[in-house]
């Protein structure tokens, strides 16, 4: 039904006293700004339901490759308001979790600050070893199999901003949650948000997160999309993408503004693939798209894949949940013999093929 209040310029009526319309008009406008600065993780432009992590008696066939996944975020120096990380469905049994022969998985939820959180080198590397659990210890808690948590969410907080480790180049604090699957052969699939309040999720404007290498559960519909978009910097010149138990589910690819859609080494059950692209000066400073797709003759349910990327150096490379510089698009060059070479080129690629 429409509603001409909505549909009028705002100033036809100037004395119309204000209505349950307007109101709701202005809730809408204010969650969309806040959409713009949420921190759930996974991110909603993501199209990836959940986060997994499974128990460390699972096999890697499942699609989790160490059982321990770390995310970062980032708060800006001027925040001085308290905080929570809440996290969606922690425990492991129920509706969301992948169980094989009943529910006697542990996973525990670890919260770090201080020196160290981020600037010790193993905290950037994506195994689960040497110091990487660095920093400050604030918070921690294990959840097995619990009705009161599943399908919920549990925060743990309120967390001082100044309790995290202060790094320049971020411009303010970064706290780092670890996530390990302490017992069991379970799946634990479950959600972030990083908020201003403990029992709703309310962006903390200017935030921002990231994580090094994501383990992470596709959509089970066919033709799905999940995108994941790592920043590159102005000296990264090649990189090196990897990607666990991919499970043969469809095709991975790197989209940018020089890249239409530039397949990757994709892997099969429980193994690693990687590959090597050339960076071009011109997807610098800004996030590519890498995307999942799955195909129509591939399609599986519950699939987990585990995806991480290297520069040049050797160095892991960050996933932001909102891109930095922003996500790029390919140019389609408006000169038309040369949109017809590309309209050649491509014709036959399976990416792009009805």
């Amino acid at each position: 039904m429409s509603n001409n209040y909505l549909d009028e310029p705002p100033n036809m009526t100037p004395n119309r006293p204000i209505t349950f319309y307007h109101l709701f008009a202005l809730l809408l406008l204010l969650s969309g700004i806040f959409e713009a600065y949420s921190q759930p993780v996974p991110p909603d432009n993501s199209n990836i339901p959940f986060l997994v992590t499974f128990g460390k008696q699972a096999s890697k066939k499942y699609g989790d490759d160490d059982f321990s996944q770390v995310f970062f975020l980032s708060i800006p120096s001027s925040e001085s308001d308290p905080f929570y990380i809440r996290v969606f469905d922690p425990d492991v049994g129920g509706q969301h979790d992948e169980i094989y022969g009943g529910a006697d998985t542990k996973t525990k939820f670890s919260v770090y600050g201080g020196t160290g959180a981020w600037t010790e080198p193993d905290a950037q590397q994506t195994d689960p070893i040497g110091k990487y659990k660095s920093g400050t210890l604030l918070d921690s808690r294990s959840f097995a199999a619990t009705e009161k948590y599943d399908n919920d969410w549990y925060a743990f907080g309120p967390l001082d901003p100044k309790e995290g480790e202060f790094v320049k180049e971020f411009g303010g604090h970064v706290f780092k949650i670890v996530a390990e699957g302490t017992e069991g052969n379970d799946g634990n699939l479950y959600k972030y948000f990083f908020s201003r309040s403990p029992n709703v999720n309310i962006a903390i404007e200017g935030a921002n997160a990231f994580g090094y290498e994501w383990t992470f559960r596709m959509p089970s519909e066919k033709n799905a999309v999940s995108h994941l978009y790592p920043y590159i910097n102005e000296d990264v010149i090649s990189i090196q993408q990897l990607n666990f138990d991919w499970d043969d589910d469809g095709i991975i690819k790197i989209v940018s503004y020089e890249k239409k859609g530039e397949w990757v080494a994709m892997s099969n059950e429980a193994d690693w693939k990687s590959s090597t692209h050339q960076i071009l000066p011109t997807e610098r400073n800004s996030s590519l798209d890498i995307q999942f797709v799955k195909t129509k003759e591939k399609a599986k349910d519950n699939n987990n894949v585990c995806f991480s990327f290297k520069n040049q150096y050797g160095e892991f490379m960050r996933f932001y949940t909102i891109p930095i510089g922003g996500v790029q698009r390919f140019k389609y060059n408006v000169n038309l013999i040369e949109r017809l070479r590309e309209g050649e080129r491509f014709k036959n690629d399976p990416i792009f093929a009805d």
